[in-house]
């Protein structure tokens, strides 16, 4: 049987140096329980490393297992295009990122101009502070990217297509209609008329809406995707982006 479940692929962590430190592990997961979230994406920049402490957390207190938890990377390809990565296990998204990390620059991160990269616990205990700046361009085209995600069994949806800046349409124009991404990204900010024109020009295509969020308060309903699945999964999810067997997106602005 179909139910409905609530599902924002694109959260950052303090991992990224462009997320607040309140991003921690159990901090998350009380947010995304408390805001009835039951599928939230670990979506750092060109690194997936906090996903064991954020799904740590996640099997911890009254509820564990809730909300499940998928290792994601938000991966910025040559031309500056991020593009989020889906993997339904740590060791396929690690793959990944190892791929990528081939071609990102040893550009040591600024702390005082960028902010920290900090890898952490399930009880945020601190793992690592990453050295390497995240938020740069890894030196592979995003159709390579996009390849090498589903090459490994994980789905490339391209970020937040309406954004100005790095975005596919930023940088290279219009998708083409039949781009093999899995789905097109919209962020929470549109209103429902300029997100209803981006559907109307792809007609056909999957779109999701993430909140992107760097802080805490951005993690609600209101900004992420509600889908029909039988299990909230990273199957269950792929057949709704497809719209297999019934399952399906609910078009996020109603």
């Amino acid at each position: 049987m179909l139910k409905p479940f609530w599902v924002d692929l694109h959260i950052h962590t303090l991992l990224s140096p462009c997320g607040e430190l309140e991003m921690g592990a159990p901090e998350i997961v009380e947010q995304a329980r408390g805001a009835g979230l039951d599928v939230i994406g670990v979506a750092d920049h060109n690194t997936c490393e906090n996903y064991p402490g954020i799904a740590g957390a996640a099997q911890n207190g009254e509820r564990p297992g809730c909300p499940v938890v998928l290792p994601c990377i938000e991966a910025q390809s040559a031309e500056d295009i991020h593009t989020l990565c889906v993997f339904p296990e740590y060791p396929l998204a690690l793959e990944f990122k190892n791929w990528l990390w081939k071609r990102v620059r040893p550009i040591k991160n600024d702390v005082e101009h960028f902010g920290y990269q900090i890898v952490v616990d399930a009880g945020n205990g601190i793992v690592k502070e990453e050295e390497i700046l995240l938020i740069q361009g890894a030196g592979y085209e995003v159709d390579q990217i996009v390849e090498k995600a589903q090459s490994l069994g994980g789905l490339a949806i391209l970020a937040h297509v309406d954004r100005p800046a790095f975005s596919y349409t930023a940088a290279l124009g219009p998708m083409p209609e039949d781009y093999p991404a899995d789905g097109f990204e919209l962020s929470r900010r549109l209103n429902s008329d300029e997100a209803r024109l981006w559907r109307e020009r792809y007609p056909g295509r999957a779109f999701i809406r993430s909140s992107d969020s760097h802080t805490l308060d951005t993690m609600t309903r209101g900004n992420c995707t509600k889908m029909m699945l039988e299990a909230p999964t990273f199957d269950e999810i792929r057949m709704a982006l497809r719209g297999e067997g019934g399952r399906r997106i609910s078009w996020p602005w109603g």
